[in-house]
């Protein structure tokens, strides 16, 4: 009878740690996405096939006549390429007024006439990349409490007509997010930043992974990344993401973590090469921002972090539009390299501008690397 009854005791125990065993797992994985949608626009609802009695009704005057095998077939070798600029002071500002022929554009080296040219505020399409890692982002730790910070204090800047998503990675990204206007959805994904789980932070595989799908969405757009930038083991290298984020044509905007951390560890005698990790990962985040059109951050303290988000969006919504057709219309599917130049059309010198006190003003002209051209369709 005592056996009849130890058994029924250790089934029971084992039935308990069964059911308890997934609820450790999905612990152990960190946050979960809310859906299954990929980063992407959001969908137009699919129209219903008409019923069969509100089927249109067929003519042969509507039916597509066969093309002969030999007929000619023709191809446009029309391109347009896109250029969103900012022109900011040494301040970071954003200087407006500046006219049409103050800019020239370069692609490989040889000027392109310019076909369209605009300025003004528009709607935009951010993705957050956050860095998720139990690496730097233990639970109540200084990593933690400073990568919160800066994802809901940058949420709080955006437009109502923004489209904001929410991606975390360690080992691989997680889509918490979908582009959504409603900043409620956002900030309810965030909530699932509290408990982190592996200890892998694969930032190139992230941002690759987000700038691609994100390469086909029109109107302005930008991935803010919000890490430490130490990459442990992608499935890419860093050449290969620098080139993969150079041809998606997606502004990276960085803000670098930790920054007062790394400080307060030398002091406390960290090893020579985890420090040689952290400049590399802030030189591997700034190469990002410049070859893609965006900027790069790192800040020390909390109190700098709404000056930074105030920079990010001057940078990202004031900004001038340019379009030209290159004049170098092979399609081999090569890298086009861009350059955006200030110039004074009189003299074909590079632009001076002063500050409203008479001075001679530095600036700096934010625009993307380059573009991959289009290949022939066979």
């Amino acid at each position: 009878m005592k056996s009849r009854f130890m058994f029924a005791g250790l089934a029971g125990a084992l039935f308990v740690a069964a059911s308890l065993f997934p609820l450790y797992l999905r612990a152990q994985e960190g946050p979960q996405p809310q859906n299954n949608d990929s980063v992407a626009k959001p969908k137009k609802p699919a129209e219903q096939a008409p019923s069969p009695d509100n089927a249109p009704i067929h003519s042969e005057y509507k039916k597509e006549a066969d093309v002969p095998a030999e007929a000619p077939t023709y191809r446009s070798n029309a391109t347009t390429v896109d250029v969103d600029v900012a022109v900011l002071d040494d301040h970071n500002r954003f200087i407006p007024g500046i006219k049409k022929d103050y800019f020239r554009v370069l692609e490989d080296g040889v000027p392109q006439q310019i076909s369209q040219f605009g300025h003004g505020e528009a709607p935009l399409t951010i993705c957050m990349v956050i860095e998720f890692s139990a690496r730097f982002e233990a639970f109540w730790s200084m990593g933690w409490y400073e990568t919160l910070q800066a994802s809901y204090g940058f949420l709080q800047t955006l437009n109502a007509d923004d489209n904001v998503a929410v991606v975390a990675y360690d080992m691989r990204p997680t889509i918490l997010s979908d582009f959504s206007p409603d900043k409620q959805k956002a900030e309810q994904a965030m909530q699932q930043l509290r408990i982190p789980g592996f200890r892998e932070s694969n930032v190139f595989d992230a941002l690759t992974d987000m700038a691609d799908r994100m390469s086909h969405i029109e109107g302005r757009k930008a991935i803010l990344h919000i890490g430490s930038g130490i990459d442990t083991f992608s499935r890419i290298t860093y050449d290969q993401a620098r080139r993969s984020l150079q041809e998606s044509g997606v502004p990276i905007y960085t803000i670098s973590t930790l920054q007062i951390a790394r400080i307060m560890a030398e002091g406390n005698g960290m090893g020579p090469m985890m420090e040689m990790n952290f400049l590399q990962a802030d030189n591997e985040m700034r190469t990002f921002s410049k070859e893609t059109g965006g900027l790069s951050f790192f800040p020390r303290f909390l109190a700098e972090y709404p000056n930074v988000f105030h920079q990010i969006e001057e940078a990202l919504r004031n900004q001038y539009s340019l379009a030209y057709h290159p004049t170098n219309t092979a399609r081999d599917g090569k890298f086009r390299h861009i350059k955006v130049e200030l110039v004074n059309p009189d003299t074909n010198e590079p632009l001076k501008l002063a500050n409203p006190k008479g001075k001679p003003m530095k600036y700096q002209i934010i625009a993307k690397a380059g573009y991959k051209a289009p290949r022939s369709v066979e």
